[in-house]
Parts: structure tokens; C-alpha cells; sequence
């Protein structure tokens, strides 16, 4: 049970990387306490003798602390963050598990492929009650310059929350508040929150339709290169999604609103949103590496999460299928076997009925 957030809280990171590092600061700065664990064990070496160094949005020398395992992190945090991409959360989980306590609070930035039931289902199996929160996307948006440097961009403005167990996401949009600010929202159930991340959707087209200035690591500016033919693919795998979460019983928003919401856009249309946001931020550039995460993680913990989903509730989807099978094809590589989740959590013999009792 989440109790109420006291002023300063003791933040324990599962991560090295931008959103881990843009967090720690963002915490820092709010004047709660900041400890990072690196999974891979030495991306925060250099912070074991150096300050934390964020431009940007925040601005300054930060002081953090660096554990040497997750048992330390677990032991000398109130709340733990998971902020690692959807390929490294099993691995990550695994790795706290041993060490949760009754009542702890463990955040998944951002949660994808319902890593978060997997989390609290393990948990409950080990004998431990914990509350696992789910965001639908990170809070803040950022680049890792060094092990030691960060650049936060943004802030979003909106984040949906949801909460395992479910009476808990009252409280949990509570305490996010009083970690990060304000403009957390609860969902219906962690379900909610996986469905209305918009990223698989948008990045694997993006990739796709871009992928030889990828391969030729050329520079591209995301929005501008997300032209009108792109934009019709992306809003034909969005209706899937929508629909998907219909039969689910949840709404979730369109690709439009989650940009409305996130960045301020103005526009209706899609290809407007994306002439828009780039006028205004000139980018964010598109990947220049072949093991970029729009296929190796939004594929696998994306659309083929959405499929493995439309098999349990007996939706098509007709255009999700086809950007995974080209995917294999431009990358060589069938990503749709990645997905380290799927298995564990049986959805292959799942039902709608049956998975929504699980989520409760």
C-alpha cells in the first residue's frame, strides 16, 4: 500500500541511461534523494567521483549516489524507478525482485509489453506485496551526452497512470505528483497505460519508410521526414490500436491527441501535427544506427505485444502484421522473436475476461 508521500523521498534508479540520468537530476532538483544502479555495471561509474552535469530544461552540478547492486538500491530506497527500454525491464525485474520489500513502491518509465504485471505477479509468487505504478510514457524526454552529462529537453505535461494493485492508483498519481510536478492522470488498469503508449505505432514506420538514411547513418529531423504517405500508415496502425483497446473495454486516445497532449500541437491532421513540431523544435533527429530501438524494442514490445493482444481478443490486425514482417525483412532480423514477456505472462492461452481479472 502506497502511504502518503512524505516532503523527500529516496529515489532508487534501475538505469544509466538518458531517461535515468534526466530523472535523477529532475529529483535532485525537486529536493528529493537520487541513487542509480547500472544493470550493465559501468554506466555510473563516473558518477561514483563525480556530480551529475544537466543542461537544458534543468540547468546545473547535481549530487547523486551510486549502488553497487540492485540489493542496495532496493534497501535504501522508499521508491524504485525502472527506467531501462522495454528489452532490458525482465532482465531488470528479475534483478530487484530477490530484494523488494513488503509494501514497496516500484515506477515503470515508461511500461511496455505489461512488464508491470509481470513484475507484480513475480512478486506475488515470491511472497512479496509491493505496488508496482505503470507510466503510459516517460515524464521527460532527454539525451545522454556522457556517462556523467545529460541535456533534458522536455517535460510532458501529461502522463498517464495506472497502478497493480488497482485501488492503489489514486495514491500512486499522488506520489508521482509529489516526485515530478504535475500532470499525472490515472488509467483504468496497466492494460490502459500499455495501449495508449502511441511510440510503437509512430517510430517503426518512421524507421521503415526512412531506413536508408539510417543505414547511410545520414542526418534526419524525425517530424520533417514524417511526410504524408508516412502519416496514413501511422494513423491506419492507430485505428488498430484504438480498436484493439475497445475490445478490452478501454478508451484510449488518437496519435493526435497524444501529441496535443504532450507537445501543445495545434493541428488536427497528423501531417500538420508533424509540419508543426518541426517548424517549432527543428527535430528530434531519426536514428543513424541499424539496432536503433524503434525496431529493436517498439517492434517486440510494440506492435508484436498489440498482436499477441488482437489473438486474445480476436481483433485483426491486418497493417500491424505487415510492419513486423517488413521489418524482418529491411533489418534482417525477426525482432518478433525478442519479446521476453510474452511467454511468461501466457497470453497465448489468455482471455479478455481472464486477463482483465489479472489487472484488477
Amino acid at each position: 500500500m502506497i502511504e502518503e508521500a512524505a516532503q523527500r523521498q529516496r529515489v532508487g534508479i534501475a538505469g544509466a541511461g538518458a531517461i535515468a540520468l534526466a530523472s535523477a537530476a529532475w529529483l535532485v532538483r525537486a529536493g528529493h534523494g537520487a541513487m542509480l544502479w547500472s544493470p550493465g555495471g559501468a554506466g555510473t561509474e563516473a558518477l561514483r567521483t563525480n556530480p551529475l552535469h544537466a543542461e537544458g530544461l534543468h540547468q546545473g552540478t547535481l549530487a547523486v549516489q551510486v549502488a553497487d547492486d540492485p540489493a542496495q538500491l532496493c534497501r535504501e530506497s522508499d521508491v524504485l524507478l525502472v527506467a531501462v527500454p522495454a528489452n532490458g525491464h525482465r532482465r531488470v525485474m528479475d534483478a530487484l525482485l530477490p530484494w523488494l520489500r513488503d509494501g514497496q513502491v516500484v515506477i515503470v518509465s515508461s511500461m511496455a509489453s505489461l512488464s508491470a504485471l509481470y513484475l507484480h505477479e513475480s512478486a506475488l509468487r515470491a511472497g512479496r506485496r509491493v505496488t508496482v505504478v505503470s507510466f503510459n510514457t516517460t515524464v521527460l524526454t532527454a539525451r545522454r551526452a556522457s556517462p556523467g552529462h545529460v541535456r533534458i529537453m522536455m517535460r510532458r505535461s501529461a502522463v498517464g497512470v495506472s497502478a497493480l494493485p488497482q485501488a492503489q492508483t489514486g495514491a500512486a498519481v499522488t506520489l508521482c505528483t509529489a516526485l515530478f510536478g504535475d500532470g499525472f492522470s490515472a488509467q483504468s488498469n496497466a492494460l490502459a497505460s500499455a495501449l495508449s503508449n502511441v511510440n510503437p505505432g509512430t517510430h517503426v514506420p518512421l524507421a521503415l519508410f526512412n531506413w536508408t538514411r539510417i543505414e547511410r547513418a545520414e542526418a534526419w529531423p524525425q517530424y520533417h521526414c514524417l511526410t504524408p504517405g508516412v502519416a496514413r500508415v501511422i494513423e491506419t496502425l492507430d485505428a488498430e490500436r484504438r480498436a484493439l483497446a475497445a475490445a478490452f473495454g478501454i478508451e484510449v486516445g488518437s496519435v493526435e491527441a497524444h501529441f496535443a497532449r504532450s507537445f501543445g500541437t495545434t493541428s488536427t491532421r497528423l501531417q500538420d501535427i508533424a509540419d508543426e513540431l518541426h517548424a517549432q523544435r527543428g527535430g528530434p533527429p531519426g536514428p543513424t544506427r541499424l539496432d536503433t530501438r524503434f525496431l529493436t524494442e517498439d517492434i517486440p514490445y510494440g506492435l508484436v505485444f498489440l498482436q499477441a493482444l488482437g489473438r486474445v481478443a480476436g481483433v485483426p490486425m491486418p497493417a500491424t502484421r505487415t510492419m513486423v514482417d517488413s521489418a524482418a525483412m529491411v533489418a534482417g532480423r525477426d525482432h518478433a522473436l525478442d519479446n521476453d514477456l510474452l511467454e511468461p505472462l501466457g497470453l497465448a492461452a489468455e482471455t479478455v475476461a481472464g486477463l482483465q481479472a489479472r489487472l484488477r
